[in-house]
C-alpha cells in the first residue's frame, strides 16, 4: 500500500468515525424528544448513495468534509405552513439545546472512552512527562543557556501560567516561537524571574511528505534516562550482562542524560567503564568494555527515553481518562486563547491535510496509538464545536440563549444574517487552514508565496 493511497484509507477511516458520532449525538437526542429526522447525512452536497428506512434517508454525500442531520420543521416559520409537533421548532429551548449540544458531548465521550480503553489495556509512556518540571540538561548556545538557566532550576510558571510536569512545560514553550516569554524558576530556596527568547524550529510531521509544523523551542529538558531497548546478541552489552529494560544512570559514576549516553560511549572504544544501572528498582554495577568501530567505542545495544507501563482497572481507567482529557481540553482551550492573543504560531494549526498525514503515521505506529489519536481529535472537535461560531453547533447554541435572554424567538430572517455571516467567517477559516496546511510543504513557507 503506498504512503498516499494509506494516507486516505486511514483518514476516511478516522473521520469517518468522529463525524459519525457527532452526528448520531444530534439523531439520538432528536429522536428521544420527538423531532422528525428527514436526513442523516455524512458529508455534504449531492447525494451519492443511500437507504431511505422510514422517514430519514440515511446518505453518503458528494463531499466528505463533516456531515449533518436535517430535522423536519428547522425553518418551519419560512416555509408558511402549519408548525407540526415534531418540528424542531415547536420544541422548547431546552429540548432543541439538548439536541444542537448532544454531537459534541458523544465527541468528548467518546474521547473518554476511547482513553479509558487505553488505561485498561495499558501502555508505555515516557517517565519523565509526569515528573515535576526540573531541568536536567541544557543545550549549548540554546536560548535557556544565553539566559542563564541552569541544571536543577525548578519551572514554576510560564508567563503567569502555573506548570506542574514537564508536559506542560513542552506545550507552553512548544507553543510559543520566536515569543519572549517569563519563566518563574526555583533555583535553591531562591525564587527568580528568567526572559527567554525561544527559538522557532521547524519540525517534519512525516517522513514521507513535507510537512511542517513550528514549534518554539528552549534548549532544555528534563532529567530523562537512557532506558535499554534490544541489546544485539554476542554484543560488549550483552557480554557484559546489560538486559533490555535496564535504565542506565550514571556512567563511571556520573549521571548520564539520555542525549548523551551514545556520546559517552563513543569516548571509550577498548577501555572497560563501569554501569550504574537500575533493574527492577534495584541499583546493580557493570562493568563494560565497548567495541571499537573505527574510532568510537560501540557497546550494541538500542536506547529509547526511560519509559513506564500504566494499566489499571476499570473504574480508575475511567477516573484516569476523565482526568487526561479535562488535561487536554485545558490544552485546547489555552492554544486558542493564545492565538488570538498571538503568543502561539498560526504554523502550528493543522487542517484536513496535516490530519490526514498524522493518522497514518499514528496507524503505523501501532493501534492504540491510533486509538488515542482518535480519541485526541474527537476532544478537540467536541471542544471547538461548542465555540460560539454561527454555522457550528456553539453558534446555534448562543442563539438559543439570546432568545431566552430576550424571551421570544428571533425571526428567520435574522437568524439568516446571522448564519451567513457565520457562513462566510468558517469558509475564510476553512480556506485559510487548508492554505496554511499547503505552505507547510513550501520550502520558505508563507515567504514562498511572495514573488519579491
Amino acid at each position: 500500500m503506498s504512503a498516499l493511497i494509506g494516507t486516505i484509507l486511514v483518514f476516511a477511516f478516522v473521520f469517518g468515525i468522529l463525524v459519525f458520532v457527532h452526528e448520531f449525538g444530534h439523531f439520538f437526542m432528536a429522536k428521544l424528544v420527538g423531532i422528525r429526522v428527514e436526513v442523516f447525512s455524512w458529508g455534504y452536497g449531492k447525494r451519492l448513495v443511500g437507504i431511505k428506512k422510514g422517514e430519514t434517508d440515511y446518505r453518503i454525500s458528494m463531499i466528505p468534509l463533516g456531515g449533518f442531520v436535517k430535522f423536519s420543521g428547522e425553518e418551519v416559520l419560512e416555509e408558511k405552513r402549519e408548525m407540526d409537533a415534531r418540528d424542531f421548532m415547536a420544541k422548547t429551548r431546552w429540548e432543541r439545546f439538548l439536541v444542537l449540544v448532544m454531537g459534541s458531548v458523544m465527541n468528548i465521550c467518546l474521547a473518554i472512552i476511547l482513553m479509558s480503553i487505553i488505561n485498561m489495556a495499558g501502555v508505555s509512556v515516557s517517565k519523565y512527562m509526569g515528573d515535576k518540571p526540573v531541568i536536567g540538561w541544557i543545550e549549548a548556545g540554546s536560548p535557556a543557556e544565553k539566559a542563564q538557566l541552569q541544571v536543577d532550576d525548578e519551572i514554576l510558571s510560564i508567563n503567569s501560567r502555573k506548570i506542574d510536569t514537564w508536559s506542560d512545560v513542552e506545550l507552553a514553550l512548544g507553543t510559543r516561537p520566536d515569543k519572549t516569554i517569563d519563566i518563574e524558576i526555583k533555583r535553591g530556596d531562591e525564587g527568580l524571574i528568567v526572559q527567554l527568547l525561544t527559538e522557532s524550529r521547524s519540525v517534519k510531521l512525516t517522513k514521507e511528505s513535507r510537512a511542517r509544523i513550528e514549534m518554539g523551542y528552549a534548549g532544555i529538558m528534563a532529567k530523562i534516562w537512557p532506558q535499554v531497548m534490544m541489546v544485539t546478541s554476542g554484543s560488549a552489552a550483552d557480554k557484559a550482562g546489560i538486559k533490555a529494560g535496564d535504565v542506565i544512570r550514571e556512567i563511571e559514576g556520573k549521571p548520564v542524560h539520555y542525549f548523551e549516553f551514545t556520546d559517552i560511549i563513543q569516548k571509550y572504544p577498548e577501555q572497560e567503564i563501569d554501569f550504574g544501572i537500575i533493574r527492577d528498582g534495584e541499583w546493580i554495577h557493570l562493568k563494560v568494555t565497548p567495541k571499537r568501530e573505527g574510532d568510537v567505542g560501540v557497546i550494541g545495544v538500542a536506547s529509547t527515553v526511560e519509559s513506564i507501563s500504566k494499566q489499571v482497572g476499570f473504574f480508575g481507567a475511567i477516573a484516569q481518562s476523565v482526568k487526561e482529557n479535562a488535561r487536554m481540553a485545558g490544552m485546547v482551550i489555552n492554544f486558542i486563547k493564545d492565538l488570538l492573543t498571538g503568543e502561539a504560531s498560526t504554523r502550528q494549526l493543522g487542517g484536513p491535510i496535516a490530519i490526514a498525514n498524522l493518522s497514518y503515521e499514528a496507524f503505523k505506529m501501532g493501534f492504540m496509538t491510533l486509538i488515542w489519536w482518535i480519541a485526541f481529535i474527537s476532544l478537540q472537535l467536541g471542544i471547538i464545536n461548542l465555540f460560539p461560531i454561527p454555522m457550528f453547533d456553539g453558534g446555534h447554541i448562543m442563539v438559543l440563549g439570546l432568545e431566552g435572554l430576550f424571551r421570544r424567538d428571533f425571526s428567520v430572517k435574522v437568524k439568516q444574517v446571522i448564519m451567513q455571516i457565520g457562513f462566510v467567517l468558517v469558509i475564510m477559516l476553512f480556506v485559510f487552514i487548508i492554505l496554511n496546511d499547503v505552505v507547510k510543504r513550501l520550502p520558505n513557507g508563507w515567504d514562498s508565496l511572495i514573488p519579491f
